[in-house]
Protein backbone atom coordinates (compact mmCIF):
# COMPACT_ATOMS: atom_id res chain seq x y z
CA UNK A 1 0.00 0.00 0.00
CA UNK A 2 1.47 3.35 -1.05
CA UNK A 3 2.75 5.27 1.91
CA UNK A 4 1.65 2.66 4.46
CA UNK A 5 -1.66 2.02 6.20
CA UNK A 6 -2.04 5.55 7.57
CA UNK A 7 0.95 7.32 6.02
CA UNK A 8 0.66 8.95 2.58
CA UNK A 9 4.05 9.40 0.84
CA UNK A 10 6.23 12.47 1.55
CA UNK A 11 6.40 14.38 -1.73
CA UNK A 12 6.59 18.14 -0.94
CA UNK A 13 9.88 20.00 -0.69
CA UNK A 14 10.57 23.71 -0.02
CA UNK A 15 9.71 24.89 -3.56
CA UNK A 16 6.50 22.84 -3.70
CA UNK A 17 5.49 24.07 -0.25
CA UNK A 18 6.20 27.73 -1.02
CA UNK A 19 4.05 27.48 -4.15
CA UNK A 20 1.36 25.70 -2.12
CA UNK A 21 1.35 28.55 0.39
CA UNK A 22 1.08 31.06 -2.45
CA UNK A 23 -1.84 29.30 -4.12
CA UNK A 24 -3.72 29.00 -0.81
CA UNK A 25 -2.57 32.39 0.50
CA UNK A 26 -3.38 34.60 -2.50
CA UNK A 27 -7.02 34.89 -3.49
CA UNK A 28 -7.50 37.24 -6.41
CA UNK A 29 -11.12 37.91 -5.48
CA UNK A 30 -9.93 39.82 -2.39
CA UNK A 31 -7.91 42.20 -4.55
CA UNK A 32 -11.13 43.12 -6.34
CA UNK A 33 -13.03 43.37 -3.04
CA UNK A 34 -10.35 45.63 -1.58
CA UNK A 35 -10.19 47.88 -4.65
CA UNK A 36 -13.97 48.33 -4.53
CA UNK A 37 -13.51 49.93 -1.09
CA UNK A 38 -11.16 52.58 -2.46
CA UNK A 39 -7.64 53.73 -1.46
CA UNK A 40 -8.27 53.28 2.28
CA UNK A 41 -8.11 49.52 1.69
CA UNK A 42 -4.32 49.84 1.37
CA UNK A 43 -4.09 50.88 5.03
CA UNK A 44 -6.51 48.08 5.99
CA UNK A 45 -4.22 45.58 4.21
CA UNK A 46 -1.30 46.82 6.31
CA UNK A 47 -3.35 46.60 9.50
CA UNK A 48 -4.46 43.03 8.73
CA UNK A 49 -0.87 42.15 7.90
CA UNK A 50 0.35 43.28 11.33
CA UNK A 51 -2.72 42.24 13.31
CA UNK A 52 -3.43 38.84 11.77
CA UNK A 53 -1.04 37.51 9.12
CA UNK A 54 2.23 37.90 11.02
CA UNK A 55 0.77 36.46 14.26
CA UNK A 56 -0.71 33.53 12.32
CA UNK A 57 2.59 32.77 10.58
CA UNK A 58 4.47 32.89 13.89
CA UNK A 59 1.87 30.66 15.54
CA UNK A 60 2.05 28.12 12.71
CA UNK A 61 5.85 28.01 12.74
CA UNK A 62 5.98 27.36 16.50
CA UNK A 63 3.08 24.91 16.68
CA UNK A 64 4.11 22.93 13.60
CA UNK A 65 7.60 22.50 15.06
CA UNK A 66 6.11 21.35 18.39
CA UNK A 67 3.68 18.90 16.76
CA UNK A 68 4.67 18.17 13.15
CA UNK A 69 2.28 15.26 12.58
CA UNK A 70 -0.58 15.19 10.06
CA UNK A 71 -3.61 17.20 11.19
CA UNK A 72 -2.35 20.75 11.80
CA UNK A 73 -4.60 22.90 13.95
CA UNK A 74 -6.74 19.87 14.87
CA UNK A 75 -3.69 18.31 16.55
CA UNK A 76 -2.55 21.58 18.15
CA UNK A 77 -5.95 22.41 19.67
CA UNK A 78 -6.44 18.83 20.83
CA UNK A 79 -3.08 18.92 22.57
CA UNK A 80 -3.87 22.24 24.27
CA UNK A 81 -7.53 21.82 25.23
CA UNK A 82 -8.49 18.18 24.83
CA UNK A 83 -10.13 15.98 22.20
CA UNK A 84 -13.50 17.79 21.99
CA UNK A 85 -11.91 21.21 21.40
CA UNK A 86 -9.54 19.68 18.85
CA UNK A 87 -12.36 17.95 17.04
CA UNK A 88 -14.52 21.09 16.91
CA UNK A 89 -11.61 23.21 15.70
CA UNK A 90 -10.90 20.71 12.94
CA UNK A 91 -14.58 20.32 12.12
CA UNK A 92 -15.14 24.09 11.94
CA UNK A 93 -12.15 24.55 9.64
CA UNK A 94 -13.25 21.61 7.53
CA UNK A 95 -16.77 23.00 7.19
CA UNK A 96 -15.46 26.53 6.51
CA UNK A 97 -14.26 25.21 3.19
CA UNK A 98 -17.68 23.93 2.19
CA UNK A 99 -18.95 27.49 1.54
CA UNK A 100 -15.44 28.43 0.39
CA UNK A 101 -15.56 26.14 -2.62
CA UNK A 102 -18.70 27.56 -4.26
CA UNK A 103 -17.65 31.14 -3.41
CA UNK A 104 -14.23 30.74 -5.05
CA UNK A 105 -15.79 28.91 -8.00
CA UNK A 106 -18.33 31.72 -8.45
CA UNK A 107 -15.42 34.14 -8.65
CA UNK A 108 -13.59 31.81 -11.01
CA UNK A 109 -16.64 31.37 -13.23
CA UNK A 110 -17.11 35.13 -13.49
CA UNK A 111 -13.54 35.56 -14.70
CA UNK A 112 -13.65 32.52 -17.00
CA UNK A 113 -16.38 34.26 -19.01
CA UNK A 114 -13.71 36.64 -20.34
CA UNK A 115 -11.88 33.71 -21.97
CA UNK A 116 -14.68 33.60 -24.54
CA UNK A 117 -14.62 37.35 -25.15
CA UNK A 118 -17.91 39.21 -25.52
CA UNK A 119 -19.77 36.04 -26.57
CA UNK A 120 -20.11 34.72 -23.00
CA UNK A 121 -20.48 37.89 -20.94
CA UNK A 122 -24.29 37.66 -21.07
CA UNK A 123 -23.98 34.75 -18.59
CA UNK A 124 -22.64 36.97 -15.80
CA UNK A 125 -25.98 36.80 -13.94
CA UNK A 126 -26.89 33.19 -14.81
CA UNK A 127 -27.21 30.98 -11.69
CA UNK A 128 -27.27 27.88 -13.91
CA UNK A 129 -23.90 28.74 -15.41
CA UNK A 130 -22.29 29.50 -12.05
CA UNK A 131 -23.63 26.37 -10.34
CA UNK A 132 -22.72 24.16 -13.32
CA UNK A 133 -19.18 25.58 -13.49
CA UNK A 134 -18.76 25.02 -9.73
CA UNK A 135 -19.88 21.39 -9.82
CA UNK A 136 -17.68 20.46 -12.78
CA UNK A 137 -14.62 22.19 -11.30
CA UNK A 138 -15.19 20.55 -7.92
CA UNK A 139 -15.46 17.10 -9.48
CA UNK A 140 -12.21 17.66 -11.38
CA UNK A 141 -10.11 18.75 -8.41
CA UNK A 142 -11.55 15.98 -6.22
CA UNK A 143 -10.49 13.38 -8.78
CA UNK A 144 -7.05 14.96 -9.14
CA UNK A 145 -6.44 14.89 -5.39
CA UNK A 146 -7.52 11.27 -5.13
CA UNK A 147 -4.89 10.44 -7.73
CA UNK A 148 -2.46 12.04 -5.27
CA UNK A 149 -0.29 15.04 -4.38
CA UNK A 150 2.40 13.62 -6.65
CA UNK A 151 0.15 14.79 -9.51
CA UNK A 152 -2.13 17.24 -7.71
CA UNK A 153 0.81 19.38 -6.64
CA UNK A 154 1.32 20.37 -10.29
CA UNK A 155 -2.10 22.00 -10.35
CA UNK A 156 -1.16 23.73 -7.09
CA UNK A 157 2.12 24.88 -8.62
CA UNK A 158 0.44 26.09 -11.82
CA UNK A 159 -2.23 27.70 -9.67
CA UNK A 160 0.44 29.64 -7.78
CA UNK A 161 1.71 31.00 -11.10
CA UNK A 162 -1.90 31.73 -12.02
CA UNK A 163 -2.14 33.83 -8.86
CA UNK A 164 0.89 36.10 -9.05
CA UNK A 165 1.36 36.36 -12.83
CA UNK A 166 -2.08 37.96 -13.50
CA UNK A 167 -1.41 40.42 -10.69
CA UNK A 168 1.98 41.20 -12.24
CA UNK A 169 0.29 41.73 -15.62
CA UNK A 170 -2.27 44.12 -14.15
CA UNK A 171 0.49 45.95 -12.24
CA UNK A 172 2.39 46.32 -15.51
CA UNK A 173 -0.68 47.64 -17.33
CA UNK A 174 -1.35 50.06 -14.47
CA UNK A 175 2.24 51.33 -14.52
CA UNK A 176 2.09 52.09 -18.25
CA UNK A 177 -1.42 53.59 -18.12
CA UNK A 178 -0.52 55.68 -15.06
CA UNK A 179 2.62 56.97 -16.76
CA UNK A 180 0.95 57.77 -20.09
CA UNK A 181 -2.51 58.94 -19.00
CA UNK A 182 -2.38 59.32 -15.24
CA UNK A 183 -4.22 57.15 -12.68
CA UNK A 184 -8.02 57.00 -12.76
CA UNK A 185 -8.06 57.17 -8.95
CA UNK A 186 -6.26 59.84 -6.97
CA UNK A 187 -4.48 58.94 -3.75
CA UNK A 188 -4.50 61.98 -1.42
CA UNK A 189 -3.58 61.31 2.20
CA UNK A 190 -7.19 61.82 3.32
CA UNK A 191 -8.38 58.98 1.03
CA UNK A 192 -6.12 56.52 2.84
CA UNK A 193 -7.89 56.95 6.17
CA UNK A 194 -10.26 54.00 6.79
CA UNK A 195 -13.98 54.79 7.07
CA UNK A 196 -15.65 53.57 10.26
CA UNK A 197 -19.08 52.61 8.98
CA UNK A 198 -20.76 49.20 8.79
CA UNK A 199 -20.00 48.60 5.12
CA UNK A 200 -16.28 49.26 5.49
CA UNK A 201 -15.95 47.45 8.83
CA UNK A 202 -17.51 44.30 7.35
CA UNK A 203 -14.87 44.56 4.66
CA UNK A 204 -12.13 44.54 7.33
CA UNK A 205 -13.13 41.00 8.33
CA UNK A 206 -12.85 39.87 4.71
CA UNK A 207 -9.36 41.39 4.41
CA UNK A 208 -8.16 39.59 7.54
CA UNK A 209 -9.63 36.35 6.18
CA UNK A 210 -7.84 36.96 2.87
CA UNK A 211 -4.52 36.77 4.69
CA UNK A 212 -5.19 33.29 6.07
CA UNK A 213 -3.58 30.29 4.40
CA UNK A 214 -0.37 29.96 6.41
CA UNK A 215 -2.06 27.14 8.33
CA UNK A 216 -2.97 24.99 5.34
CA UNK A 217 0.14 22.92 4.68
CA UNK A 218 0.41 21.83 8.33
CA UNK A 219 -2.64 19.63 7.80
CA UNK A 220 -0.43 17.63 5.43
CA UNK A 221 2.73 17.60 7.54
CA UNK A 222 3.00 13.85 7.03
CA UNK A 223 3.42 14.48 3.29
CA UNK A 224 6.09 17.20 3.67
CA UNK A 225 9.75 16.30 3.64
CA UNK A 226 11.18 17.23 7.06
CA UNK A 227 8.31 19.59 8.01
CA UNK A 228 10.12 21.14 10.99
CA UNK A 229 12.70 22.60 8.60
CA UNK A 230 10.67 22.94 5.42
CA UNK A 231 7.70 24.95 6.78
CA UNK A 232 9.78 27.80 8.30
CA UNK A 233 11.77 28.05 5.07
CA UNK A 234 8.78 28.10 2.72
CA UNK A 235 6.56 30.53 4.63
CA UNK A 236 8.78 33.67 4.30
CA UNK A 237 9.24 33.06 0.58
CA UNK A 238 5.51 32.76 0.06
CA UNK A 239 4.76 35.68 2.40
CA UNK A 240 6.68 38.16 0.25
CA UNK A 241 4.68 37.14 -2.83
CA UNK A 242 1.35 37.12 -0.98
CA UNK A 243 1.75 40.57 0.57
CA UNK A 244 3.08 42.06 -2.67
CA UNK A 245 0.19 40.64 -4.69
CA UNK A 246 -2.47 42.01 -2.36
CA UNK A 247 -1.15 45.52 -1.79
CA UNK A 248 0.35 46.26 -5.22
CA UNK A 249 -2.56 44.50 -6.94
CA UNK A 250 -5.10 46.69 -5.13
CA UNK A 251 -3.20 49.85 -6.09
CA UNK A 252 -3.00 48.69 -9.71
CA UNK A 253 -6.74 48.06 -9.98
CA UNK A 254 -7.46 51.53 -8.58
CA UNK A 255 -5.05 53.10 -11.06
CA UNK A 256 -7.04 51.49 -13.89
CA UNK A 257 -10.63 51.77 -12.59
CA UNK A 258 -12.71 53.92 -10.23
CA UNK A 259 -13.53 52.06 -7.02
CA UNK A 260 -17.27 52.36 -7.66
CA UNK A 261 -17.02 50.36 -10.89
CA UNK A 262 -15.01 47.42 -9.53
CA UNK A 263 -16.97 44.16 -9.32
CA UNK A 264 -16.16 41.82 -6.42
CA UNK A 265 -16.61 38.86 -8.78
CA UNK A 266 -14.66 40.09 -11.81
CA UNK A 267 -12.70 43.14 -10.66
CA UNK A 268 -9.17 42.05 -11.52
CA UNK A 269 -9.92 40.97 -15.06
CA UNK A 270 -12.14 44.06 -15.47
CA UNK A 271 -9.20 46.27 -14.55
CA UNK A 272 -6.93 44.35 -16.91
CA UNK A 273 -9.46 44.77 -19.72
CA UNK A 274 -9.78 48.49 -19.04
CA UNK A 275 -6.02 48.98 -19.10
CA UNK A 276 -5.57 46.80 -22.18
CA UNK A 277 -8.23 48.78 -24.06
CA UNK A 278 -6.56 52.10 -23.31
CA UNK A 279 -3.22 50.75 -24.51
CA UNK A 280 -4.64 48.98 -27.58
CA UNK A 281 -3.59 45.50 -26.44
CA UNK A 282 -7.01 43.95 -25.92
CA UNK A 283 -5.70 40.49 -26.81
CA UNK A 284 -4.10 40.30 -23.36
CA UNK A 285 -7.48 39.86 -21.65
CA UNK A 286 -7.92 36.22 -22.76
CA UNK A 287 -4.59 34.93 -21.32
CA UNK A 288 -5.22 37.06 -18.22
CA UNK A 289 -8.62 35.44 -17.67
CA UNK A 290 -7.19 31.99 -18.39
CA UNK A 291 -4.44 32.44 -15.80
CA UNK A 292 -6.93 33.68 -13.20
CA UNK A 293 -9.12 30.64 -13.88
CA UNK A 294 -6.19 28.24 -13.45
CA UNK A 295 -5.05 30.09 -10.33
CA UNK A 296 -8.39 29.72 -8.60
CA UNK A 297 -8.70 26.07 -9.59
CA UNK A 298 -5.29 25.51 -8.02
CA UNK A 299 -6.35 27.35 -4.85
CA UNK A 300 -9.55 25.32 -4.52
CA UNK A 301 -7.56 22.13 -5.09
CA UNK A 302 -5.05 23.15 -2.41
CA UNK A 303 -7.72 23.79 0.20
CA UNK A 304 -9.55 20.58 -0.67
CA UNK A 305 -6.30 18.66 -0.35
CA UNK A 306 -5.45 20.25 3.02
CA UNK A 307 -8.90 20.07 4.59
CA UNK A 308 -9.50 16.46 3.64
CA UNK A 309 -6.61 15.60 5.98
CA UNK A 310 -8.78 16.68 8.94
CA UNK A 311 -11.32 13.81 8.78
CA UNK A 312 -8.38 11.59 7.84
CA UNK A 313 -6.51 12.52 11.05
CA UNK A 314 -9.70 12.32 13.12
CA UNK A 315 -10.40 8.90 11.62
CA UNK A 316 -6.97 7.73 12.74
CA UNK A 317 -7.90 8.92 16.26
CA UNK A 318 -11.14 6.88 15.92
CA UNK A 319 -13.39 9.90 16.48
CA UNK A 320 -14.86 9.20 13.05
CA UNK A 321 -15.58 5.78 11.51
CA UNK A 322 -12.34 3.94 10.61
CA UNK A 323 -13.15 4.23 6.91
CA UNK A 324 -11.94 7.88 7.01
CA UNK A 325 -8.46 6.69 8.00
CA UNK A 326 -8.11 4.59 4.87
CA UNK A 327 -5.70 5.50 2.12
CA UNK A 328 -6.17 4.48 -1.49
CA UNK A 329 -4.48 1.13 -2.19
CA UNK A 330 -2.90 2.48 -5.37
CA UNK A 331 -2.33 6.22 -4.80
CA UNK A 332 -1.87 6.36 -1.04
CA UNK A 333 -4.35 9.23 -0.56
CA UNK A 334 -7.17 9.64 2.01
CA UNK A 335 -9.73 9.11 -0.72
CA UNK A 336 -12.77 8.66 1.54
CA UNK A 337 -12.12 12.04 3.21
CA UNK A 338 -11.55 13.64 -0.21
CA UNK A 339 -14.83 12.25 -1.55
CA UNK A 340 -16.64 13.53 1.55
CA UNK A 341 -15.15 17.01 1.12
CA UNK A 342 -16.00 17.11 -2.58
CA UNK A 343 -19.53 15.77 -2.10
CA UNK A 344 -20.42 18.20 0.69
CA UNK A 345 -18.90 21.06 -1.31
CA UNK A 346 -21.24 20.17 -4.18
CA UNK A 347 -24.22 20.36 -1.82
CA UNK A 348 -23.17 23.87 -0.78
CA UNK A 349 -22.81 24.92 -4.40
CA UNK A 350 -26.53 24.28 -4.75
CA UNK A 351 -27.74 25.42 -1.30
CA UNK A 352 -25.87 28.72 -1.41
CA UNK A 353 -27.79 29.75 -4.52
CA UNK A 354 -31.25 29.05 -3.05
CA UNK A 355 -33.51 32.11 -2.77
CA UNK A 356 -31.01 34.71 -3.99
CA UNK A 357 -29.09 35.98 -7.01
CA UNK A 358 -25.50 35.26 -7.97
CA UNK A 359 -24.00 38.12 -5.93
CA UNK A 360 -26.28 37.46 -2.96
CA UNK A 361 -25.25 33.81 -2.91
CA UNK A 362 -21.59 34.83 -3.15
CA UNK A 363 -21.86 37.24 -0.19
CA UNK A 364 -23.65 34.71 2.05
CA UNK A 365 -21.09 32.00 1.23
CA UNK A 366 -18.19 34.35 1.94
CA UNK A 367 -19.64 35.35 5.34
CA UNK A 368 -20.20 31.71 6.32
CA UNK A 369 -16.69 30.77 5.28
CA UNK A 370 -15.16 33.62 7.29
CA UNK A 371 -17.06 32.76 10.48
CA UNK A 372 -16.39 29.02 10.29
CA UNK A 373 -12.67 29.63 9.56
CA UNK A 374 -12.06 32.23 12.26
CA UNK A 375 -13.42 29.99 15.03
CA UNK A 376 -10.51 27.54 14.67
CA UNK A 377 -8.07 30.46 14.31
CA UNK A 378 -9.15 31.39 17.83
CA UNK A 379 -8.11 27.86 18.77
CA UNK A 380 -4.70 28.32 17.12
CA UNK A 381 -3.86 31.52 19.00
CA UNK A 382 -5.25 30.19 22.29
CA UNK A 383 -3.19 27.01 21.79
CA UNK A 384 0.00 29.05 21.45
CA UNK A 385 -0.77 30.73 24.78
CA UNK A 386 -1.81 27.53 26.54
CA UNK A 387 1.11 25.44 25.32
CA UNK A 388 3.72 27.85 26.64
CA UNK A 389 3.50 25.82 29.85
CA UNK A 390 5.09 22.87 28.03
CA UNK A 391 8.88 22.79 27.66
CA UNK A 392 10.24 23.72 24.24
CA UNK A 393 13.06 21.47 23.11
CA UNK A 394 15.77 22.41 20.59
CA UNK A 395 13.55 21.21 17.72
CA UNK A 396 10.92 23.91 18.48
CA UNK A 397 11.19 27.15 16.51
CA UNK A 398 10.61 30.09 18.87
CA UNK A 399 10.41 33.85 18.44
CA UNK A 400 13.13 36.00 20.02
CA UNK A 401 12.01 36.57 23.58
CA UNK A 402 10.53 33.09 23.92
CA UNK A 403 7.37 32.67 25.98
CA UNK A 404 6.64 36.38 26.52
CA UNK A 405 6.88 37.21 22.81
CA UNK A 406 4.81 34.19 21.77
CA UNK A 407 2.00 35.13 24.17
CA UNK A 408 2.04 38.78 23.08
CA UNK A 409 1.95 37.96 19.36
CA UNK A 410 -0.78 35.34 19.83
CA UNK A 411 -2.84 37.82 21.86
CA UNK A 412 -2.72 40.32 18.99
CA UNK A 413 -3.87 37.65 16.54
CA UNK A 414 -6.63 36.54 18.93
CA UNK A 415 -7.98 40.09 19.32
CA UNK A 416 -8.06 40.59 15.54
CA UNK A 417 -9.84 37.25 15.12
CA UNK A 418 -12.54 38.14 17.66
CA UNK A 419 -13.25 41.48 15.95
CA UNK A 420 -13.39 39.82 12.53
CA UNK A 421 -15.83 37.20 13.82
CA UNK A 422 -18.28 39.85 14.97
CA UNK A 423 -18.01 41.88 11.76
CA UNK A 424 -18.44 38.85 9.49
CA UNK A 425 -21.91 38.22 10.90
CA UNK A 426 -23.28 41.44 9.36
CA UNK A 427 -24.93 41.08 5.90
CA UNK A 428 -23.59 43.05 2.94
CA UNK A 429 -25.11 46.58 2.80
CA UNK A 430 -26.41 46.02 -0.76
CA UNK A 431 -28.09 42.70 0.14
CA UNK A 432 -31.81 43.26 -0.67
CA UNK A 433 -33.10 40.82 1.96
CA UNK A 434 -30.82 41.38 4.96
CA UNK A 435 -32.94 39.31 7.33
CA UNK A 436 -32.80 36.28 5.02
CA UNK A 437 -29.04 36.72 4.66
CA UNK A 438 -28.54 36.82 8.45
CA UNK A 439 -30.79 33.80 8.93
CA UNK A 440 -28.88 31.84 6.31
CA UNK A 441 -25.49 32.80 7.75
CA UNK A 442 -26.41 32.13 11.39
CA UNK A 443 -28.60 29.12 10.69
CA UNK A 444 -26.20 27.28 8.42
CA UNK A 445 -23.25 28.04 10.73
CA UNK A 446 -25.22 26.71 13.73
CA UNK A 447 -26.17 23.59 11.80
CA UNK A 448 -22.56 22.96 10.85
CA UNK A 449 -21.29 23.32 14.42
CA UNK A 450 -24.19 21.37 15.93
CA UNK A 451 -23.60 18.56 13.48
CA UNK A 452 -19.94 18.49 14.48
CA UNK A 453 -20.78 18.21 18.17
CA UNK A 454 -23.23 15.39 17.43
CA UNK A 455 -20.71 13.52 15.29
CA UNK A 456 -18.10 13.88 18.02
CA UNK A 457 -20.46 12.49 20.65
CA UNK A 458 -21.39 9.52 18.50
CA UNK A 459 -17.78 8.88 17.54
CA UNK A 460 -16.61 9.06 21.14
CA UNK A 461 -19.30 6.63 22.27
CA UNK A 462 -18.51 4.23 19.43
CA UNK A 463 -14.77 4.34 20.18
CA UNK A 464 -15.29 3.63 23.87
CA UNK A 465 -17.60 0.72 23.13
CA UNK A 466 -15.07 -0.72 20.70
CA UNK A 467 -12.45 -0.54 23.46
CA UNK A 468 -14.79 -2.23 25.95
CA UNK A 469 -15.40 0.84 28.16
CA UNK A 470 -18.82 2.18 29.26
CA UNK A 471 -19.99 5.56 27.97
CA UNK A 472 -18.45 8.46 29.82
CA UNK A 473 -17.93 12.17 29.49
CA UNK A 474 -14.45 13.46 28.62
CA UNK A 475 -12.44 14.28 31.69
CA UNK A 476 -11.06 17.82 31.75
CA UNK A 477 -7.43 18.32 30.82
CA UNK A 478 -5.41 19.12 33.91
Amino acid sequence: MAGGAHNPPKVMGVADLALFYIVTGVSLRWIATAAAMGPSSIVVWLGALLGFYFPLVMAVVELSSRYPQEGGLYVWTRQAFGPFAGFMAGWSYFTSNLPYFPSVFYFDAGNALYIGGDRLLHLHNSPLFFVGFSLIALAFITWLNIVGLKFGKWLHNMGAIGMWLPVLMVIGLAAVVGWRFGPVTSFPAASLVPTFDVQHMIFWAAIAFALSGAETASFMSGEIKDPRRTIPRALPIAGLVIVGCYILGTVAVLVLMPAGQVSSLQGLVQAGAAGAERLGVGWIVVPLALLITIGNLGAASGFLSACARIPFAVGIDRMLPPVFARVHPRWGTPYVALLLQGGLGAVFCILGQAGTGVKGAYDVLVSMGIIAAFLPFMGVFLSVIRLQREPAGPEVTRLPGGKVTSIAVASIGLATTLVALVLAAFPAPDEPDKLLAVIKIAGMTAVLLGTGALIYGLGKRSARRAEGFPDAVDAPIS
